[in-house]
């Protein structure tokens, strides 16, 4: 039995070979990465599936992600976004701060804005709630490096000792370097592949201050009681759903039900203190929102919130559009709206 078919496929592949190249050409053709994100559309997604607090409390409705569905540019993709009109492309090199940048180092940046989000969620979630948290660890990484200057330093590298001095927060960091000279070269201690290397960086000016000719961004950790879980996927990256996650934590936190039995949607990233900042993509991710059945769209004040408005007027949506500053504010308007 065995043998036969054995038999029967190399003698379609002797008599089929001329198709079976073409079809690995097609094939490898259409799967070359090209330099582009294609983004095709948005939607909602519950964030209270992916967050557990510790007998927390359950309310009738819920905080759902503001999301843009993404996929990664390849020639079939590239070419489907000339024959769907709501496909658009999006240049990766926005996404690069400069040419030598990977995919991989676009993602990693992603993955960690995500963790530093989830940390700063917890953090002003629960010191709004009244409740127990408490930093356990302040990891500092290099996340972008720049053609204008030379460095040793590698993306990722988790920032250990400067001159022999480790510091909690990138600001301590900076404050530290500026009583160095111009051009003088510093011992920096990093984290690289898991194992720990001395290397030499050259100080450098710009705007009147020293740097290294880096980017660094902190990522913290805190423990809390109650206890949380937070289980986000990896493709789920990025600092957008900051907002949603702190108000989800807030709720689970507190008796009261803030959700008023409502869907609420919503897009900003936060900061430790609470304060929302402004993202991309608030056109699709109001739609989206529209689009999942969502009642309320929260959204940063400024830009965000002046897109959203117009977008809102120019597709004749029904959903409410909220201006948010900080998540303190985010709930005292929620507090507001009527119960369902």
């Amino acid at each position: 039995m065995i043998k036969k078919i054995f038999n029967y496929i190399k003698e379609f592949v002797v008599e089929e070979y001329k198709f079976l190249i073409c079809m690995l050409i097609f094939y490898i053709v259409c799967t070359f990465p090209v330099n582009y994100y294609i983004v095709t559309g948005g939607g909602i997604s519950d964030v209270g599936e992916r967050i557990e607090v510790t007998d927390g409390s359950k309310s009738k409705g819920s905080f759902n992600l503001s999301y843009v569905s993404e996929l990664k540019g390849t020639v079939l993709t590239y070419g489907l976004s000339y024959i769907f009109p709501s496909w658009e492309r999006d240049n990766m090199s926005d996404y690069k701060y400069s040419e030598t940048e990977t995919y991989e180092d676009i993602e990693f940046r992603g993955e960690l804005d995500l963790e530093s989000t989830n940390g700063s969620a917890t953090k002003v979630a629960y010191e709004l709630a009244g409740k127990k948290v408490e930093e356990t660890s302040s990891k500092i990484y290099v996340i972008a490096l720049f053609d204008e200057f030379e460095t040793e330093f590698k993306i990722r590298d988790e920032l250990l000792s400067v001159d022999g001095k480790s510091f909690d927060t990138v600001d301590e960091y900076s404050k530290y370097v500026q009583k160095f000279d111009v051009g003088e070269s510093i011992k920096i201690k990093v984290l690289r592949n898991g194992k720990e290397k001395t290397i030499n960086c050259k100080l450098y000016e710009e705007q009147g201050r020293k740097i290294f000719g880096v980017a660094l961004q902190i990522s913290k950790k805190y423990k809390t009681d109650p206890k949380i879980d937070i289980t986000f996927k990896p493709a789920e990256a990025g600092p957008s759903g900051g907002l949603i996650t702190s108000l989800e934590i807030y709720d689970k936190l507190v008796d009261e039900d803030i959700t008023k039995g409502l869907t609420i949607a919503g897009t900003g990233t936060i900061d430790e203190n609470g304060n929302v900042g402004e993202i991309g993509g608030v056109r699709y991710k109001v739609i989206g929102a529209e689009d999942g059945g969502a009642d309320v769209f929260l959204v940063p004040a400024g830009e965000n919130y002046k897109e959203a408005v117009k977008v809102k007027k120019d597709k004749n949506l029904k959903i409410k559009i909220i201006e948010v500053k900080t998540v303190k504010e985010a709930i005292e308007k929620l507090s507001k709206l009527k119960k369902q």
